[in-house]
């Protein structure tokens, strides 16, 4: 058998008329059609003044949806020129800096975005929650946490390549940016992101004030009477949490875990817990950890005098990674531990039985790893590398990577919503599936028709997700 006879007799040519590559980019187009979201952008603009030749609610959605396929630039938004014909001739790399500049200068304009996001995610979280598998409420360790909107904080860095203003030295020895995003762990959502120099602290006050109260702003009235905040250690400062605390009123009960840095003072509290102040710990599906253990420091740490919250330790069995960074103490006792700082009382989280205990409080805080998921989601949808020199794009560019990846998860929720294999999936394996997908653009009778070949695996996923789109009702 000659296995490398495949191309006998085949030739290749470039003269072919009426395809249509990235043919999936249709689909976040029309989601953000659908969803009022173009409209509610292209109004905000309009308040600029005199009207420019684009819309410029048009150009952030068409980068948007460049990004969702994969455009690390500006100027890649020329691969919509090929798809002229179904979308129109799209902007120039220009006119799209254009359009991203102001968002960076303009705090007033920055704000009207935002309550225009607000705006279409209040409808669209209606349309999901419509949806025949309803609003996604987190399990965690079997229990449903029906009501409670998990809001995720975390920082990430963004290496920069060249000389780019905002750019500096990263407390991990490289060069860059250094962001806060907050996501939205029940849709995958980016709801708020702050760009900051690369020399941002971790635990800067201020920002880790900015990025929540703007998370909680995106998130519709109707579900915003029981957020989870979690935060990593970075941002265990008295600020922040008097701040969470505060945020707790008659009508809204806020919970919160943050990360605990430990020093000598937290381990002495530690060394003094008897042995039989230690609970098992609980794993992600409710069984118990046969290696890691839980117990309240509440009341035991001096350090924690006047802070207001309520301490839980973790230990576990180290694992060779964590050998070389090991204290006294864990060397001693064998185990390494963790604190976690939460306002979590007797009652817990409301609806939630059993949620004040400590064992469920340890795995609900260690579901925060998952914002690893949204941070390398955020990174294939345009946050790799900013693009511009110019710190004021920079700004834009990163909404338009957060309106991306709001644009992949709202067509993944609305539409793919029953697909075992596409309600889930990251981005690598929906440009594979569907935003890559070659289709042949005909017109008959008057109409265009997008058609996408009968053998493809994924063209039925393809269509019900059109039809889906196409049906839902618009922004009243």
């Amino acid at each position: 058998m000659n296995r490398t006879r495949w191309d006998h007799r085949l030739s290749v040519a470039g003269d072919a008329k009426g395809l249509v590559g990235h043919a999936g980019a249709v689909l976040a187009r029309k989601c953000a059609d659908q969803s009022g979201l173009t409209a509610e952008l292209g109004a905000v603009f309009a308040r600029l003044g005199a009207g420019p030749l684009w819309d410029r609610g048009v150009v952030l959605v068409q980068l948007a949806v460049a990004i969702v396929l994969g455009a690390t630039s500006m100027r890649q938004i020329s691969v919509l020129a090929h798809q002229g014909e179904v979308f129109g001739a799209p902007p120039s790399d220009s006119t799209v800096r254009r359009t991203l500049e102001p968002i960076g200068a303009d705090a007033v304009l920055a704000r009207r975005i935002a309550r225009a996001r607000a705006k279409v995610r209040k409808h669209v979280w209606a349309l999901i929650e419509a949806t025949e598998t309803g609003f996604p409420w987190l399990v965690v360790a079997g229990k449903v946490l029906s009501g409670w909107v998990v809001i995720d904080i975390d920082a990430t860095l963004i290496t920069a390549h060249s000389a780019k203003e905002g750019a500096a030295a990263t407390f991990k020895r490289t060069w860059g940016f250094h962001p806060l995003g907050a996501w939205c762990a029940n849709t995958e959502e980016s709801l708020a992101m702050l760009l900051r120099t690369g020399s941002a602290g971790s635990n800067t006050a201020a920002d880790h004030l900015e990025v929540p109260a703007a998370a909680i702003e995106q998130i519709p009235a109707r579900w915003r009477a029981k957020p989870l905040i979690r935060v990593d250690g970075a941002g265990a400062t008295h600020d922040l949490l008097e701040r969470l605390q505060k945020l707790n009123t008659t009508r809204r009960t806020v919970r919160f875990t943050v990360g605990w840095t430990i020093t000598e003072v937290d381990e002495t509290a530690i060394a003094a817990l008897p042995e039989d102040a230690w609970e098992a710990a609980l794993r992600q599906d409710g069984t118990v950890h046969p290696q890691a253990g839980v117990a309240e420091l509440t009341g035991v740490n001096a350090r924690a005098a006047g802070w207001k919250v309520r301490l839980l330790v973790r230990r576990v069995k180290p694992s060779r990674r964590h050998a070389a960074n090991l204290t006294a103490l864990e060397k001693q006792t064998g185990w390494k531990y963790s604190i976690i700082a939460t306002n979590f009382g007797p009652r817990g989280m409301r609806g939630v039985p059993g949620s004040h205990q400590a064992q469920f409080i340890d795995v609900l805080h260690r579901a925060h790893a998952g914002v690893e998921d949204r941070v390398r989601t955020g990174k294939a949808m345009g946050l790799r590398n900013l693009p511009s020199k110019t710190w004021n794009v920079n700004v834009g560019w990163v909404l338009a990577a957060n309106i991306a990846a709001d644009l992949d998860a709202w067509t993944r929720l609305l539409g793919l919503y029953d697909d075992a294999e596409l309600a889930k999936a990251e981005p690598q394996t929906m440009r594979y599936c569907l935003w890559h997908l070659p289709a042949r653009l005909v017109s008959h009778a008057r109409r265009r028709i997008l058609k996408i070949s009968t053998t493809w695996p994924w063209k039925e996923a393809f269509l019900i997700c059109w039809q889906r789109l196409c049906a839902l009702p618009a922004l009243t």
